[in-house]
Protein backbone atom coordinates (compact mmCIF):
# COMPACT_ATOMS: atom_id res chain seq x y z
CA UNK A 1 0.00 0.00 0.00
CA UNK A 2 1.42 3.36 -1.03
CA UNK A 3 -0.32 5.33 1.70
CA UNK A 4 -2.70 5.19 4.61
CA UNK A 5 -4.82 7.80 2.82
CA UNK A 6 -8.17 6.34 1.80
CA UNK A 7 -10.87 7.71 -0.48
CA UNK A 8 -14.61 7.55 -1.05
CA UNK A 9 -15.59 8.49 -4.61
CA UNK A 10 -19.19 9.63 -5.05
CA UNK A 11 -21.24 8.95 -8.17
CA UNK A 12 -20.24 12.25 -9.78
CA UNK A 13 -16.53 11.40 -9.66
CA UNK A 14 -15.19 10.26 -13.02
CA UNK A 15 -14.46 6.54 -12.61
CA UNK A 16 -11.11 7.00 -14.36
CA UNK A 17 -9.98 8.77 -11.17
CA UNK A 18 -10.96 5.70 -9.11
CA UNK A 19 -9.04 3.41 -11.47
CA UNK A 20 -5.96 5.66 -11.51
CA UNK A 21 -5.77 5.94 -7.71
CA UNK A 22 -6.30 2.19 -7.32
CA UNK A 23 -3.54 1.57 -9.88
CA UNK A 24 -1.30 3.69 -7.64
CA UNK A 25 -2.23 1.39 -4.70
CA UNK A 26 -4.65 3.71 -2.91
CA UNK A 27 -7.72 2.33 -1.14
CA UNK A 28 -10.69 3.81 -3.04
CA UNK A 29 -14.30 2.92 -2.28
CA UNK A 30 -16.56 3.90 -5.19
CA UNK A 31 -20.18 4.68 -4.31
CA UNK A 32 -21.28 3.51 -7.77
CA UNK A 33 -20.07 0.01 -6.87
CA UNK A 34 -22.35 -0.40 -3.84
CA UNK A 35 -25.42 1.83 -4.29
CA UNK A 36 -27.50 3.42 -7.01
CA UNK A 37 -28.39 6.64 -5.24
CA UNK A 38 -26.71 8.27 -2.27
CA UNK A 39 -27.48 11.16 0.03
CA UNK A 40 -24.74 13.84 0.19
CA UNK A 41 -24.97 14.24 3.96
CA UNK A 42 -24.82 10.46 4.52
CA UNK A 43 -21.81 10.19 2.20
CA UNK A 44 -19.86 12.90 4.00
CA UNK A 45 -20.68 11.24 7.33
CA UNK A 46 -19.63 7.81 6.02
CA UNK A 47 -16.38 9.27 4.69
CA UNK A 48 -15.68 10.92 8.06
CA UNK A 49 -16.46 7.75 10.04
CA UNK A 50 -14.20 5.67 7.79
CA UNK A 51 -11.55 8.43 7.62
CA UNK A 52 -11.84 8.57 3.84
CA UNK A 53 -11.31 11.69 1.75
CA UNK A 54 -14.35 12.30 -0.42
CA UNK A 55 -13.70 12.61 -4.17
CA UNK A 56 -16.47 14.49 -5.95
CA UNK A 57 -17.39 16.75 -8.83
CA UNK A 58 -20.53 17.91 -6.97
CA UNK A 59 -20.30 21.52 -5.69
CA UNK A 60 -22.94 20.80 -3.02
CA UNK A 61 -20.25 19.30 -0.80
CA UNK A 62 -18.66 22.72 -0.35
CA UNK A 63 -21.94 23.96 1.09
CA UNK A 64 -22.22 20.94 3.38
CA UNK A 65 -18.69 21.10 4.73
CA UNK A 66 -18.33 24.87 5.13
CA UNK A 67 -21.79 26.38 5.61
CA UNK A 68 -23.25 23.48 7.61
CA UNK A 69 -20.01 22.86 9.53
CA UNK A 70 -20.19 19.12 8.99
CA UNK A 71 -16.99 17.36 10.01
CA UNK A 72 -15.09 15.84 7.15
CA UNK A 73 -12.03 13.63 6.72
CA UNK A 74 -11.37 15.80 3.67
CA UNK A 75 -12.93 16.60 0.32
CA UNK A 76 -11.38 16.90 -3.12
CA UNK A 77 -13.77 18.83 -5.36
CA UNK A 78 -12.76 18.21 -8.96
CA UNK A 79 -13.59 21.09 -11.32
CA UNK A 80 -12.42 20.10 -14.79
CA UNK A 81 -14.21 21.45 -17.87
CA UNK A 82 -14.72 19.14 -20.84
CA UNK A 83 -11.78 20.53 -22.80
CA UNK A 84 -9.35 19.74 -19.93
CA UNK A 85 -10.57 16.25 -18.99
CA UNK A 86 -7.64 14.52 -20.67
CA UNK A 87 -5.39 15.64 -17.78
CA UNK A 88 -7.93 14.85 -15.04
CA UNK A 89 -6.58 11.54 -13.70
CA UNK A 90 -2.95 12.63 -13.92
CA UNK A 91 -3.74 15.84 -12.01
CA UNK A 92 -5.65 14.06 -9.22
CA UNK A 93 -2.96 11.40 -8.72
CA UNK A 94 -0.19 14.03 -8.76
CA UNK A 95 -2.04 16.14 -6.17
CA UNK A 96 -2.50 13.10 -3.90
CA UNK A 97 1.14 12.06 -4.26
CA UNK A 98 2.49 15.56 -3.63
CA UNK A 99 0.14 16.62 -0.81
CA UNK A 100 -0.23 13.23 0.91
CA UNK A 101 -1.34 13.48 4.54
CA UNK A 102 -1.95 17.24 4.17
CA UNK A 103 -5.18 16.31 2.36
CA UNK A 104 -6.64 14.81 5.54
CA UNK A 105 -9.19 17.26 6.92
CA UNK A 106 -8.72 19.64 4.00
CA UNK A 107 -11.15 20.94 1.40
CA UNK A 108 -9.40 20.93 -1.97
CA UNK A 109 -10.70 22.53 -5.14
CA UNK A 110 -8.75 20.92 -7.95
CA UNK A 111 -8.75 22.62 -11.34
CA UNK A 112 -6.47 22.29 -14.37
CA UNK A 113 -3.10 23.63 -13.24
CA UNK A 114 -4.36 24.78 -9.84
CA UNK A 115 -5.25 23.36 -6.43
CA UNK A 116 -6.74 25.47 -3.61
CA UNK A 117 -6.39 23.75 -0.25
CA UNK A 118 -8.43 25.00 2.71
CA UNK A 119 -8.49 23.53 6.18
CA UNK A 120 -11.75 22.27 7.70
CA UNK A 121 -12.65 21.75 11.35
CA UNK A 122 -11.75 18.05 11.16
CA UNK A 123 -8.03 18.78 10.72
CA UNK A 124 -5.92 18.14 13.77
CA UNK A 125 -2.35 19.19 14.31
CA UNK A 126 0.12 16.77 15.89
CA UNK A 127 2.35 19.45 17.45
Amino acid sequence: MTSSIRFLADESCDFSVVRALRADNYDVLAVSEFTRRSDDRELIEQAAQEKRILLTEDKDFGQLVFASHIDSAGVILIRFPGNARRTLTETVVKCVQEQGEKLLGAFVVLQPGYARISRTSYAQEDD
